[in-house]
């Protein structure tokens, strides 16, 4: 194969090819637990998705900053693998920006990569969260309410600040300073409060401010599917959240599989409504005080929650292989219940924060731990090179650490 694809090709066949993933071990092993072999692609000569038994290549990209650069590396992939295997490749994509990528070039990957996306309008309503609430308040869903600068003084409650768009915010001046480099969003106990943050005055032509809908972390559902061609729904489950860090604005620190028949109702309504295609996560809050559910975004791509629905049985990432490789549409199955995802650095320091705040006791804390089966963010028993290649990291990083300090210990007058 070429210098920057490398895979056995004898491992290979093409009745069942290898799906194509930009993303990280949550989804490898999704795709693995359905017996589906990975290459991974990525910039970095190595992930520790790369480390998994799952994985059976590697295909090395350039910087995603470089996205011309980035699609012609994935055609030349796509039509080294489609030469060798007669067939064309699912391509799994794993964030935003990689998403974003598949998007604009959608047209250049179609002939060697199966995928399926929203409509380009849709897409580019969904990608940006000024755009996706003009969306939904012109279709009438239940989204917060859409506060503007000018109004801010009318508005006596508490807001909820966050970038306007999706991509590369992490780098930018919001999450830095307004947001201190601590979570998605900012959460301002009133409108005069925000109306008092400087940053805030400075940065407005790049936030999205909105009503803040009351409730804690185990506030926040979300309802996960994938929709063919047609918007017709093939598989779904619901998940919710138990921790984030930092607390109602940071990333998943422990999540569950869940049960509710209304936002089960009111997630498949939503599917058509949007006009939804391939695979999508809506993100709720429902309010404390009067139980009502609120969309807060929806993401069109593979995302760590899939690992847990495929542990819960149903395999999102295997149905949309399945239907984009065969055609194949999935007999319904509902969800089990019993396993929780688990990522014990955040959930740790999400504890820790809750306990200095009063909200959480540490007996709490571990009988919520011990209360469930889990999978890990990256340890698995089935699958531990991962761990072990991220652990390795971890020890040459102190070694060298360890031989600087014995250096200038030795030279110190």
């Amino acid at each position: 194969m070429s210098g920057f694809l490398k895979v056995d090709l004898r491992r290979l066949s093409p009745h069942r090819p290898p799906a194509l993933l930009l993303g990280g071990v949550n989804l490898v092993r999704a795709l693995g637990l359905a017996r589906i072999p990975v290459i991974v692609a990525a910039a970095e000569p190595f992930t520790p998705a790369m480390a998994s038994r799952y994985c059976v290549g590697r295909c090395a990209l350039p910087p995603l900053a470089q996205r011309d650069a980035v699609a012609e590396r994935l055609v030349r992939a796509g039509e080294a693998l489609t030469g060798a295997l007669c067939t064309r490749v699912p391509l799994f994509y794993g964030d935003d920006d990689q998403l974003g990528l598949v998007q604009d070039f959608r047209d250049a990957l179609s002939p060697y990569f199966a995928f399926v996306l929203a409509d380009p309008a849709l897409s580019r309503a969904l990608h940006s969260k000024q755009l996706f609430q003009a969306l939904a308040e012109c279709r009438g869903l239940p989204v917060p309410r859409r506060l503007h600068w000018d109004e801010l003084e009318q508005f006596d409650a508490p807001v909820l600040v966050k970038p306007r768009v999706k991509t590369d915010w992490d780098r930018s001046a919001v999450a830095s300073q307004l947001f201190q480099g601590a979570g998605k969003a900012r959460v301002f106990p009133d409108s005069a409060a925000l109306l008092r943050e400087p940053l805030a005055e400075a940065l407005r032509e790049e936030l999205a401010i909105q009503e803040y809908i009351p409730g804690d972390d185990r506030s926040l559902w979300s309802f996960h599917g994938f929709a063919d061609e047609q918007g017709r729904l093939l598989a779904w489950f619901i998940g919710r959240k138990i921790r984030t860090y930092p607390p109602l604005t940071g990333d998943s620190s422990y999540l569950e599989l869940a049960h509710h028949p209304q936002l089960a109702a009111l997630g498949r309504e939503l599917v058509p409504r949007l006009g939804l295609k391939g695979v999508f996560k809506m993100d709720f809050k429902r309010h404390a005080a009067n139980g009502r559910f609120h969309l807060l975004e929806v993401n069109a791509r593979f995302n760590l929650w899939h690992y847990l629905g495929a542990k819960g049985g149903v395999n999102l990432s295997q149905v949309a292989y399945d239907y984009t490789t065969r055609g194949r549409i999935p007999l319904p199955a509902p969800v089990r219940t019993g396993y929780r995802w688990l990522s014990p650095r955040l959930d740790y320091l999400a504890y820790r924060s809750l306990a200095a705040r009063g909200e959480l006791t540490r007996t709490r804390w571990l009988a919520s731990l011990l209360s469930a089966r889990k999978v890990y963010d990256l340890f698995a028993w089935t699958d531990p090179m991962p761990f072990v290649a991220v652990l390795w990291d971890e020890v040459k990083h102190l070694s060298r650490l360890r031989r600087r300090l014995m250096r200038w210990l030795c030279t110190a007058s």
